[in-house]
């Protein structure tokens, strides 16, 4: 087997969840934003709703570049 492109891969496993994270997280605080805006009372549910699920976003991207990284040492395809 051939495994030139396997840099290629471990960037598109780590780099397309960074970035989804990164947009997902952004709406997220945009969206806070907005509600926190329109109904401040709500202000400090809506806080803590928002950083478990930035938690959630994080978790992901976390996990995808553990994966990755294993890919690119491990190199779990050799055989």
């Amino acid at each position: 087997m051939n495994f030139d492109l396997l840099p290629l891969a471990v960037a598109f496993i780590v780099g397309v969840p960074a970035a989804a994270s990164c947009i997902g997280i952004g709406l997220a605080a945009a969206h806070l934003l907005d509600a926190s805006a329109r109904q401040p009372e709500l202000g400090t549910e809506l806080q803590g709703r928002f950083f478990i699920a930035a938690g959630l976003l994080d978790g992901a991207f976390i996990i995808a570049t553990g994966i990755g990284l294993w890919f690119a040492t491990a190199n779990p395809f050799k055989g």
